[in-house]
């Protein structure tokens, strides 16, 4: 399973490198260790007992929704952050809405979306890697300025005492998602399995909200929204009308079935990826 490679060398660097009495450097562990730990037994599953679809898709997002639940009250409870229950709008300087206690359902729905959507996106060699190291490298800069008063005045960011440290922990996601797509490149040795993408996908979640940039996470990882989205469409639709929006979805399927080749699927949603990432950190100056 490369996902516990994914997964290793990630705790392994911020082990190393973080500051552990960070409480948002030890909410993001707990995410990614706890994600990735369910992952592994959905993984395990299926090996074991030559299965294809593990745990039960209700079981598997029930269970995430637990854990996610715990992360955040302890967050909650922890966090010194005023701002934490905010939810701040790119591209406009002073619009911002208090969530109040709707702050617990929406981190659950970031988080948990982000994981399955990482996950759903895994579906061809190096199609979810590339897009999570730009995201992770995308919320590395944006945690640094957050937790930096200077920086974080300048660009008119809300100032976020601590984030800073999430830097060590986006950059431990980019060099353990380097050393995996080495030989995830195509035609891929090791496959990251549910171990990496829902651990992968639930930490980006938890970066986006200790930063308070939810929104520029769901810019910056658009294609994952794009995968996401395609298969509630597909869902809804068959139920609704008994036809298909898409020859076969998550979205990637649909243009393989059309006759695109593995390799200019992945390269393309690799260039998307990488516009997205663009117009996400466009949104730090533009307001």
């Amino acid at each position: 399973m490369g996902g516990l490679i994914i997964l290793t060398g990630l705790i392994l660097s911020v082990l190393m490198w973080a500051d552990l009495t960070n409480i948002y450097v030890l909410f993001s562990l707990y995410i990614a260790i706890s994600f990735g730990a369910l992952g592994a037994y959905d993984d395990y599953k299926k090996i074991k007992f030559e299965n294809s679809s593990g745990i039960s898709s209700k079981l598997k997002i029930f269970i995430q929704i637990i854990l996610a639940i715990i992360g955040i009250l302890f967050l909650s409870k922890f966090s010194d952050n005023n701002d934490l229950t905010n939810l701040y709008f790119p591209f406009f300087k002073n619009l911002v809405i208090n969530l109040s206690w709707f702050f617990i359902p929406f981190a659950i729905f970031v988080i948990v979306g982000s994981s399955n959507a990482v996950n759903l996106t895994d579906g061809l060699d190096g199609l979810a890697t590339v897009p999570v190291i730009l995201v992770a490298a995308c919320f590395a800069f944006i945690s640094y300025i957050t937790g930096n008063i200077v920086f974080s005045e300048y660009l008119q960011l809300t100032y976020i005492e601590g984030t800073g440290e999430i830097s060590i922990f986006c950059g431990a996601i980019i060099g353990s998602c380097l050393g995996f797509l080495w030989f995830n490149a195509p035609p891929a040795k090791i496959f990251m399995g549910d171990t990496g993408s829902l651990s992968l996908g639930g930490s980006l979640g938890a970066v986006g909200i200790i930063t308070k940039h939810e929104i520029v996470l769901a810019i910056t990882g658009g294609l994952f929204v794009l995968e996401a989205v395609s298969v509630m469409v597909q869902v809804i639709s068959f139920k609704l009308t008994g036809k298909r929006v898409f020859k076969m979805a998550p979205i990637h399927h649909h243009f393989e079935k059309k006759g695109w080749p593995e390799s200019t699927v992945v390269i393309r949603f690799w260039i998307i990826s990488i516009v997205l990432a663009m117009i996400g950190l466009a949104t730090l100056k533009l307001r």
